[in-house]
């Protein structure tokens, strides 16, 4: 067979391998796949510079070139094996060209049709990740808060997955709270968008906490999870914080510091329904830390009340007055409520499990 017949020149002379001709092309698809390549040509030294941002602009481009060309022409999904063996000849240095990535950057293209977005928001994000926000979510919406959460609190793709798994957005913003009326409007909209309802706290284990103490222990014992839980920003200061006041003492269950919203936060914890005596209590515990524990530069401590269950209109009452800011939300251990009753004090707990592995 002759050798030369596999060989070209582009227009700077340039040999490269062709290949071979396995089927007969259109003249419209080698025109194509030229283009493509050129393209890709003219994106490899800015992506040396900036390497994923100019990829995923790369990607892209590839993606929207291939929907057009499939809009105008009825194109099927073989012509992307075959550009997959061509980009691979063309680019052997250069991966990704594989027939299943080059179908992600079709879905690509098709999930984020405004290039704007791609550049300012998705191309700030690995390629890896933006597979899990394309395959784990439906809608434009839900891509784009994910995308930016993840941006702003640096998530790998497993952090990601996992948020995405326990509904985080649809958890966001939805405590039971009198924020509009206790804090500045900006505080207020940063507070609300801050906490969540429920709390998922499925690092708990099977072995279901009956009392507060109890969950103040196993909380602490997996502090790091509780912190990806909590949130960005939460800063733990310590647990059964000691106050005196008036010659009796006081322990609050939890207390962070808010790097963000420059404040104390004190949690409490009930391992019952909501009842309107807590929200007295909590508040008490807040005036405390403002007088003191807070620094002249401090904005007002916020309380968090997380309970097992409320009713929202108890809530809502029950907050009528309170001067200082306070979100009520539930808690909940979704591993252990999803196991039969019975199954639930056989397993071992995390903590079983962790002590076998040491």
């Amino acid at each position: 067979m002759d050798k030369q017949k596999h060989r070209g020149k582009d227009k700077e002379g340039v040999i490269f391998p062709v290949a071979p001709n396995l089927s007969e092309m259109s003249d419209s698809y080698l025109q194509f796949i030229e283009e493509i390549k050129k393209e890709i040509q003219k994106q490899r030294v800015s992506v040396v510079m900036n390497a994923n941002t100019s990829m995923i602009c790369l990607y892209w481009n590839v993606g929207r070139a291939i929907l057009k060309k499939q809009e105008e022409e009825g194109w099927g999904a073989k012509v992307i094996d075959r550009m997959s063996k061509d980009l691979k000849i063309a680019f052997p240095e250069m991966s990704g060209f594989s027939p299943r990535n080059i179908k992600y950057m079709r879905k690509f293209a098709q999930c984020w049709a405004d290039y704007e977005i791609v550049q300012r928001v998705v191309a700030q994000i690995p390629w890896r990740t933006n597979i899990t926000l394309m395959d784990k979510l439906k809608t434009q919406e839900e891509r784009i808060w994910y995308a930016g959460k993840t941006i702003e609190n640096g998530w790998s793709k497993t952090i990601l997955e996992l948020q995405i798994q326990s509904k985080l957005m649809e958890r966001t913003g939805k405590t039971v709270n009198n924020f509009p009326v206790a804090l500045l409007p900006l505080d207020s909209d940063m507070a609300n968008q801050i906490f969540k309802d429920p709390y998922l706290f499925d690092f708990l284990g099977t072995d279901m906490p009956r009392r507060e103490v109890e969950i103040e222990q196993k909380l602490t014992e997996h502090i790091q999870s509780f912190l990806l839980e909590l949130g960005q920003g939460f800063a733990f200061v310590g647990r059964q914080v000691h106050l005196e006041v008036g010659g009796q003492d006081f322990y609050l269950d939890l207390l962070f510091y808010h790097l963000k919203l420059r404040c104390y936060i004190v949690i409490e914890l009930k391992a019952c329904d909501f009842e309107p005596g807590f929200i007295s209590q909590l508040n008490m515990y807040q005036n405390i830390v403002n007088d003191i524990l807070c620094h002249p530069d401090d904005k007002p401590t916020i309380g968090l009340l997380l309970v097992k269950g409320k009713n929202k209109t108890v809530v809502e009452y029950s907050l009528s007055g309170y001067q200082n800011p306070i979100g009520v939300a539930d808690w909940q251990n979704q591993l252990a409520q999803s196991l039969p009753e019975e199954f639930q004090s056989s397993l071992p707990s995390i903590e079983e499990i962790e002590k076998e592995l040491e």
